[in-house]
């Protein structure tokens, strides 16, 4: 994905990359484009446009052509892939001329995939490959717009300069029936020449204009260049697709192997260890009912608060895994039990004229009951707000508590890890969280009905 640094710029050139710090200045953008290092960077890679044009195009049409015209033979193959490969690295190159002059970030294409080891398998996925024709067809239409480009920005860059600069070298123009300046126009019987004061103070104004007018005109410019480099020179939409699934994919399988190793560790130091301890206290408890049956009906009756106990872990591990509510009532039942479990007293709004699919109402229930906990455990807060809407073809949710603040997804805590959730499902997690609240987490998911009730 392609992305532009910093929006401030300053005169040494420095500012708009990234580390660079915002800075205040007296004098509007207006006035500083003209002599701001982005500006000169942005003319630079306007003026290597031509030369890096004029090569790009003569290597792409000679080698094509000739690779096209040994199609008849079997050379024509390779003379062909070569061709696309230096196109390949033409792009290569201009990705980074465009990040090292007009600050753009431009992501590596997807790399060549051959089914096996060869020269015959490399030139066909050569040939295959979309980068390598989009790096083509890049090196064929960079000629003539880097023509036009370089003719408008030289022209308004040398007009406006040459204007401003007017007072400064019109004395040294040939004199002509003997008065100095530039010569608008001349006749047999007359001409008229930019010589008096007034004359002279109205060029440098009018250079001004240009010279102001001409970093805008060289950046609408390189517009056009940053968007023929991002969609000719970057990944596809399909390739950045085919990575943030596969990422999310990672995330899902991570997510699902955590949870099964929590569950395995939750029934393991719970519900088991009790269980094992209450089969001995039973064990026990027969081998006394015969000796003293008031120890054994004591210890039955221990044993018994360990059932009860037991039974609520496993109650509450079978909640976290999936809530028997959430199934037979919805959001609505299970986001009000788990309310009332919060430290805090909670007003729940659901307004949801349908139920969304089961596993995306499962990612809403347990994303609203872990920002619930993290409200209990660490927001100091006296009340919090749950509400949950539907807008268009997304599930909105959004808790709200008068806590103390300083949440940050950043830092790695489990906000960090409930984002990556949601992203996995193409959801996003929103946290406003200022120093000493209140805090506002919101959360967007994919709406997919439910097709089965």
């Amino acid at each position: 994905m392609a992305t532009e640094y910093g929006q401030g710029y300053g005169l040494d050139g420095g500012s708009g990359f990234p580390g660079s710090t915002e800075r205040r200045y007296r004098l509007p953008a207006a006035l500083r484009a003209p002599v701001e290092g982005r500006t000169w960077r942005e003319f630079a890679h306007v003026l290597l446009s031509l030369p890096v044009g004029i090569l790009a195009f003569t290597y792409a049409v000679t080698m094509v052509s000739l690779g096209a015209g040994l199609l008849v033979t079997f050379l024509g193959v390779p003379v062909l892939a070569a061709a696309l490969a230096g196109c390949r690295g033409i792009g290569a190159l201009e990705r980074t001329r465009a990040r090292a002059l007009l600050g753009l970030e431009v992501g590596e294409p997807e790399p060549l995939r051959t089914a096996k080891p060869g020269a015959m398998a490399w030139m066909g996925a050569v040939l295959k490959s979309g980068v390598s024709w989009r790096a083509l067809l890049y090196a064929v239409v960079q000629l003539p717009w880097g023509v036009f480009s370089f003719a408008v920005a030289v022209n308004v860059w040398l007009l406006g300069w040459g204007l401003l600069t007017y007072p400064l070298w019109f004395w040294a123009l040939p004199m002509g029936a003997g008065a100095d300046g530039f010569q608008l126009y001349s006749s047999e019987t007359h001409g008229i020449r930019l010589d008096n004061p007034f004359e002279i103070t109205v060029t440098a104004l009018v250079g001004l204009l240009f010279t102001i007018a001409a970093p805008w005109i060289v950046r609408a410019l390189t517009m056009v260049d940053r968007l023929l480099v991002h969609g000719l020179l970057g990944p596809s939409r399909l390739a950045s697709r085919v990575v943030e699934l596969e990422s999310d994919r990672g995330v899902v399988v991570d997510t699902a192997a955590a949870d099964l190793r929590r569950i395995e560790r939750d029934l393991h130091d719970g519900a088991q260890a009790r269980l094992v301890a209450l089969a001995m206290d039973l064990g026990l408890a027969k081998d006394k009912l015969q000796e003293d049956p008031r120890a054994a009906a004591r210890m039955v009756d221990e044993a018994h608060g360990e059932v009860k106990t037991a039974l609520q872990e496993l109650r509450d591990l079978a909640r976290g895994i999936h809530p028997a509510v959430l199934t037979d009532r919805g959001l609505d039942a299970a986001l009000s039990s788990v309310a009332s479990r919060c430290t805090v007293p909670v007003r729940i709004e659901v307004d949801l004229a349908e139920r969304p699919a089961p596993a995306i109402e499962g990612i809403a229930y347990f994303t609203v009951s872990e920002l619930l906990q993290n409200i209990s455990k660490h927001a100091r807060a006296t009340w919090a707000g749950v509400e949950v809407w539907r807008t268009e073809n997304r599930l909105m949710l959004q808790v709200v508590d008068n806590g103390v603040g300083g949440a940050d997804v950043s830092r790695g805590s489990g906000l960090a890890g409930l984002a990556d959730r949601l992203d996995a499902v193409d959801g996003v997690l929103v946290v406003d969280s200022p120093a000493g609240g209140p805090t506002r987490v919101t959360a967007e998911l994919p709406w997919r009905g439910a097709h089965v009730r």
